[in-house]
């Protein structure tokens, strides 16, 4: 077993959470997801105390909960994945409804321009920003963040598939474009970062797991794209970020991530990737062995498996990645289908893991590599 650990990450053996999909919360708690859930400082204050409470009332004995007797400055939806309030600001339309996340319409913008000091005047950003005013006259302080999503997610929501023919017909437009995306999605993460400390909890909740905030970008869209793309338009602002925002991590959600393995090796820093269902955990450890992978089941497959299928699909994935200190758990976007015994499973076999692990883990520390790049 593989005990060689990251210094900047400082984490427990096999950290595991969950995100509950807005259909669950609606369905289970009566939860509804209009604008004032995301932009009513009284609203996100409670809500948010509500699904803590949920939450610890379920799966307390694991963990979760924590913050239940608590009324927190939440200046986002951590317990949601939701990606909205850049892709807004950029000129958007944003559709709020009662059990589904915020619904982003591509705008299908005409050129390829981006106007980054125009989105931080936008209505979207303004409401936003009052929004913090309030939470911050009212408790003196902030807490949690808003999913600042990816370069490539933004530039779709704005310019359509369009963007996709872009990249070949008009590389230089399309490069600047993503540059202007860039600097805006950089400006508000470290905006939120700086008032808050954190940024990508709202991307996937298991970075709260880690004790140094984790920089997460996600790459949600890059399904759509060849290696090579990622290498000319997309690759060098992971590679800058990495230097200047660690740990930095990329999120990605789809089946293929391993496509990508030996371009995110070449990376300067990976400190975290989102490993998405499907994807093949053992070659991602081969090309990044100091890289933190978080397994992710799939939400889906979840509702159709046994609990003691879950256990052992969740051991399979874990064992796979080789190495339980640069190792997570975690199911994003579960829904009204799903048992709570199904979602016990996952932390039942991650604390038998943990147990097992914890002597092999001990008897190595000795050997155990910290990664200081």
């Amino acid at each position: 077993m593989d005990a060689r650990r990251n210094a900047l990450l400082g984490n427990r053996v096999l950290p595991v959470d969950i995100v509950l999909a807005p259909a669950w919360w609606h369905h289970h708690e009566g939860i509804t997801f209009d604008e004032d859930f995301f932009f009513h400082p009284a609203k996100r204050v409670e809500v948010e105390r509500k699904m803590e409470e949920a939450l610890y009332e379920r799966w307390g004995r694991f963990g979760l909960g924590v913050d239940r007797d608590k009324s927190l400055p939440v200046v986002g939806p951590v317990h949601l994945a939701a990606g909205y309030l850049i892709s807004e600001m950029l000129g958007c339309r944003v559709e709020y409804s009662d059990g589904s996340p915020p619904a982003v319409i591509p705008a299908n913008a005409e050129s390829l321009e981006v106007a980054p000091d125009d989105a931080f005047r936008s209505p979207a950003f303004k409401r936003f920003e009052g929004l913090l005013d309030s939470l911050k006259a009212k408790y003196g302080y902030l807490c949690g963040d808003v999913n600042f999503s990816g370069i490539l997610n933004h530039a779709l929501d704005v310019r359509g598939q369009q963007f996709l023919t872009d990249l070949y017909d008009a590389p230089e437009a399309a490069g600047a474009f993503l540059r202007g995306i860039a600097e805006v999605t950089e400006r508000l993460a470290e905006g939120v970062g700086a008032a808050t400390g954190t940024t990508s909890i709202s991307v996937n909740r298991n970075v709260r797991n880690i004790p140094r905030p984790v920089f997460l970008h996600s790459e949600c869209s890059h399904v759509m794209i060849s290696v090579r793309q990622y290498e000319a338009f997309l690759m060098p602002f992971d590679a800058q970020w990495s230097r200047t925002h660690r740990p930095f991590g990329i999120h990605y959600c789809g089946e293929d991530p391993h496509r990508y393995a030996e371009a995110f090796a070449r990376l300067p820093h990976l400190d975290f990737l989102d490993v998405g269902w499907g994807g093949d955990v053992a070659k991602l450890r081969e090309h990044l062995p100091d890289t933190f992978l978080n397994v992710r089941y799939s939400p889906v497959e979840i509702i159709r498996q046994s609990p003691d299928e879950i256990r052992g699909t969740v051991r399979r994935l874990v064992e796979a990645s080789g190495n339980p200190w640069l190792t997570g758990v975690c199911s994003i976007n579960m829904d009204e289908k799903v048992t709570d015994e199904q979602i016990s499973a996952i932390f039942e076999e991650v604390e038998c893991l943990r147990e097992e692990y914890g002597g092999k883990a001990e008897g190595g520390r000795g050997k155990a590599e910290e990664i200081r790049k």
